[in-house]
């Protein structure tokens, strides 16, 4: 890529946030609380046999033509596209598949090397533009129009919605297994 063709900071940051979106959506649209491990839209559709596998290879293809419009040489996409085929591949074998398709998230990995890219290249070292896009995209016009969303406090908060609603998600889940234990135990001993 010449210099006369280069990308602002600017415009890097939003094709990256929009990458991270799709990625998102991809692999991680609900996610283990405080971790980038979740599941997504390609899981789903690997339930969906043969057909779900062929989308989701070409989503990830998307992923991985976005990457080089932001000008990431293909060198270094073909890691993803090799990640992306075996994907495809063993998604066929049903169940197995769909649990590889939670681990094995290509469209993350294609964010990941673009990441890598626009931090070598236009030296780009946050990354706060990637974490929950949609949330901070949201944010940042929030922001413009208040003083009170420019609190560290409620960003913070704002930006961590997903966590604490899974951190919310995984105590009732803990109680609720605690109780149907307890239950069961006091119905074995009652036997």
């Amino acid at each position: 890529m010449t210099n006369k063709n280069k990308l602002t900071q600017a415009e890097v940051i939003k094709m990256e946030r929009d990458l991270a979106k799709f990625a998102n959506m991809m692999d991680s649209v609900v996610r283990i609380p405080f971790t980038k491990q979740g599941v997504g839209a390609d899981a789903a559709l690997s339930t969906i046999p043969v057909a779900g596998d062929v989308a989701g290879f070409v989503l990830t293809c998307y992923a991985v033509l976005q990457a080089r419009k932001i000008g990431v040489p293909q060198s270094k996409l073909n890691g993803v596209l090799k990640l992306a085929v075996m994907d495809g591949v063993v998604g066929l074998i049903p169940v197995a598949g769909t649990l590889f398709d939670v681990f094995i998230r290509p469209s993350r990995k294609a964010l990941d090397v673009v990441h890598d890219h626009i931090r070598e290249e236009y030296q780009i070292h946050s990354d706060h533009h990637v974490v929950h896009p949609f949330l901070h995209e949201n944010l940042e016009r929030k922001q413009q129009d208040s003083a009170f969303w420019r609190n560290p406090v409620v960003a913070w908060i704002w930006i961590h919605i997903p966590d604490l609603l899974g951190l919310l998600f995984l105590s009732i889940f803990a109680v609720a297994l605690w109780f149907g234990v307890t239950f069961l135990w006091q119905w074995f001993q009652s036997i």
